[in-house]
């Protein structure tokens, strides 16, 4: 018998992901330069390896409450508080298996089937998917022509096209895949059309650590009710594989959050909630020597793509860059990104697996050693020379 037929129809909706996909094509070729995965090259710091050890030794290994150890989230509270000015009580802060649960929960909590969830493009893809799966339409909304940002005037033509059914606006910054992110002044006028709608807003602030050009701004502080924050130590500590997210709301929307939370998860792994506290509590400066690696990385990249005639969004925050194939080359990006793999050992993600304002780009993340950056641009410095003699 055929079971195929037989699953959830909405997975019919939802394809594997595409930049995993090119991920793997690309780790077929040998001595590619990788700038296609999001994940720090840095190692976890010394002393939350050692807080995980002895978490071990102390026989940690039973189930915490669903929503994280007390321990854990009066840590998140308090490094929210002090780095953010972000106030929630403990009881506000949900301990996820990474910032993916954390949004997947937020998805399936506030949307019914045919709601609609407005989201700027570019984005992470995870979002869509999330959306559809929960019977949700999404809104694309192309911001390329806005610098990547989403403006007010955008946002109200998004709300007055699609009407009463938006439920969700989801809002990623510093962001995955442009590096682009926003000032409290852009919130706060952001805040003024959605205040007092019946709209959350999904805000995803993982990359929050690490901002270059000025202190991490956050919708937090013009629309707290409305606002579901979504944050954790994977690019803050280099913790990607730790799997510890922390979902922030009113404790009216968290209640509720809660339940699919412990009907997905349970509770997050106990030893590496024992390792956040350690990273909030003692480390809430590790993510600087990280950052600076990062500005160094993210401007010789650019200095040298201009100089090939690529345009690049210039990055304020995380460790992406979203760079314009020139004119001269070939403007289908899919294309352009494999035969770049395939014949010049440089894989970057095509920028239309992003969705609208993507097409014709490509993302590359700098989150690699300066040693690897610097032979993967002279390498796409040799490729793009040879096709333009072609």
């Amino acid at each position: 018998m055929q079971m195929n037929q037989y699953f959830n129809r909405r997975l019919q909706q939802v394809k594997p992901s595409a930049i995993l996909a090119f991920s793997d094509f690309a780790n077929q070729i040998p001595n590619v330069v990788k700038f296609t995965l999001g994940e720090p090259d840095f190692n976890t710091p010394e002393h939350v390896k050692d807080a995980a050890i002895a978490s071990i030794q102390a026989n940690r290994s039973h189930y915490t409450p669903s929503n994280g150890t007390p321990e854990l989230k009066q840590a998140a509270a308090n490094f929210l508080k002090n780095k953010y000015d972000q106030h929630y009580n403990p009881e506000e802060i949900i301990v996820t298996a990474g910032a993916t649960e954390g949004i997947y929960t937020a998805v399936m909590s506030t949307l019914n089937p045919g709601d609609k969830v407005i989201i700027p493009t570019p984005t992470f893809p995870l979002y869509i998917a999330d959306s559809m799966l929960a019977g949700g339409e999404p809104v694309l909304v192309n911001t390329s022509q806005n610098n990547f940002k989403l403006s007010p005037s955008m946002l109200q033509k998004a709300l007055d096209e699609a009407g009463d059914k938006v439920r969700l606006v989801i809002l990623n910054y510093p962001s995955n895949p442009t590096g682009v992110t926003y000032t409290q002044a852009e919130l706060d006028a952001l805040a003024a059309v959605l205040r007092d709608r019946p709209i959350f807003v999904l805000c995803d602030e993982i990359y929050s650590e690490l901002n270059y050009d000025g202190p991490h701004a956050s919708l937090v502080h013009s629309l707290r009710d409305q606002v579901i924050l979504v944050t954790g130590v994977s690019k803050s500590h280099a913790m990607t594989g730790w799997r510890i997210g922390l979902l922030c709301a009113p404790q009216p929307i968290t209640d509720e959050l809660g339940k699919i939370h412990q009907f997905t998860i349970t509770s997050a792994a106990t030893v590496t909630q024992d390792a956040a506290q350690e990273a909030l509590e003692n480390g809430p400066d590790d993510a600087l020597p990280m950052r600076q690696q990062y500005q160094e990385r993210r401007d010789f990249i650019i200095e040298q793509m201009k100089k090939m005639g690529f345009s690049c969004a210039r990055p304020s925050g995380a460790f992406y860059i979203f760079a314009k194939i020139p004119q001269d080359l070939n403007q289908d990006d899919d294309q352009f990104a494999h035969d770049l793999a395939k014949n010049g050992q440089v894989a970057a993600v095509p920028g239309s697996y992003f969705g609208p304002g993507g097409a014709g780009y490509l993302r590359l993340s700098y989150a690699t050693s300066m040693s690897e950056i610097k032979r993967g641009m002279k390498l796409l410095q040799q490729y793009v020379q040879k096709q333009r003699q072609n």
